[in-house]
C-alpha cells in the first residue's frame, strides 16, 4: 500500500512538471530575427602584425646583457590595432578599430558584429588592415541572395588568404 501511494505521489508531481517542460520547449515561439529578415555575422580572432619591426642588437649591446638574455634580435611585443570595415550594398555598416588583447597589447584582437538585413540580394564587402599604416591588407566581397531566416557568417583566416563567406 505504501509503495502504491509513493508512486501515485511521484506521478502527481512529475506529470505536471513534464507537461510544463514540454510546453516551454515548443512555445512561446522565439526568433532573434523579424519575419523577412536574414542575419550577417562577422566573427573572427586575429593577431595583427607588430607595431614596430624587430631590430638587430650590436655586439656592445649584447655584451652588456646577461648570457641568457643575448638574443640577436630585439622585438617589441605590442601589436597594431585591427581596422575592420563592413560594407553592405554600398553603405558602411561597420568601421571599427579593435585593439589587441593582453596587458602588453600583444594578443589577438576579437571581432564580433551581428547585422540583421532584409532578405534578398545583397553585395557585401569586408575589409581588414592588420598593420600600422594606411589602406587595407585584405578585401573580400560577395554578392548573394539571403533567404528569410538565413544566416551568413563572415570569417577571416590569414592562412586561407583572407575572408571566407559561409551561409
Amino acid at each position: 500500500m505504501k509503495q502504491a501511494l509513493r508512486i501515485a505521489a511521484q506521478l502527481a508531481l512529475y506529470v505536471p512538471l513534464m507537461a510544463l517542460i514540454g510546453y516551454f520547449s515548443t512555445a512561446p515561439r522565439f526568433s532573434t530575427l523579424a519575419p523577412g529578415e536574414a542575419l550577417v555575422r562577422l566573427s573572427f580572432i586575429h593577431a595583427a602584425e607588430r607595431k614596430e619591426k624587430c631590430r638587430e642588437r650590436g655586439a656592445e649591446e649584447l655584451a652588456k646583457l646577461a648570457p641568457n638574455m643575448r638574443a640577436a634580435l630585439d622585438c617589441p611585443r605590442e601589436r597594431a590595432d585591427l581596422l575592420v570595415e563592413l560594407e553592405v550594398d554600398g553603405k558602411i555598416a561597420l568601421r571599427r578599430e579593435v585593439p589587441p588583447s593582453g596587458l602588453r597589447r600583444d594578443g589577438n584582437a576579437t571581432v564580433y558584429y551581428r547585422l540583421p538585413l532584409p532578405a534578398g540580394r545583397h553585395r557585401i564587402v569586408a575589409r581588414l588592415r592588420d598593420r600600422p599604416g594606411e589602406g587595407f591588407d585584405y578585401v573580400g566581397e560577395t554578392t548573394l541572395e539571403l533567404a528569410p531566416g538565413a544566416a551568413l557568417l563572415i570569417d577571416f583566416s590569414k592562412a586561407k588568404g583572407g575572408f571566407d563567406f559561409r551561409t
